[in-house]
């Protein structure tokens, strides 16, 4: 099975940047997309942006839009999401997860497996 482990969070002040990552590790062969989301308490899982597997095509919520970049490292079956000028309501725990298929990927009924989540905290 799929294997996703997130790193990078921390609490840092707004304006900072961070750079998360997210590992993935198994049999891959059958993702389509890996995408970032993040959720804070009582709130649903919030689509962030995503990179699909093969092509690299990436998209990016407007809410994070010029903020927020995806990258991925093929050799290393590695994830980032760069987070430059950070807000206090970016605050979140931030989740990536494996998709397959052609379903809708800011949906995150529609993904897989998923990290364990790592924590972002934005003060002002």
């Amino acid at each position: 099975q799929v294997h996703l482990a997130e790193s990078g969070g921390g609490r840092v002040q707004a304006g900072a940047s961070l750079r998360l990552s997210c590992v993935v590790a198994g049999p891959t062969a059958d993702i389509t997309s890996v995408g970032w989301f993040r959720q804070t308490p009582g709130k649903e899982r919030e689509f962030v942006a995503r990179i699909t597997w093969n092509g690299g095509h990436t998209y990016v919520d407007d809410s994070v839009k010029g903020r927020y970049t995806i990258s991925r490292d093929n050799d290393a079956n590695t994830i980032y999401l760069q987070m430059n000028d950070l807000r206090p309501e970016d605050t979140a725990v931030y989740y990536c997860g494996e998709k397959r298929g052609i379903s809708s990927s800011i949906n995150p009924t529609y993904y897989g497996y998923w990290g364990q989540g790592t924590q972002v905290t934005v003060s002002s």
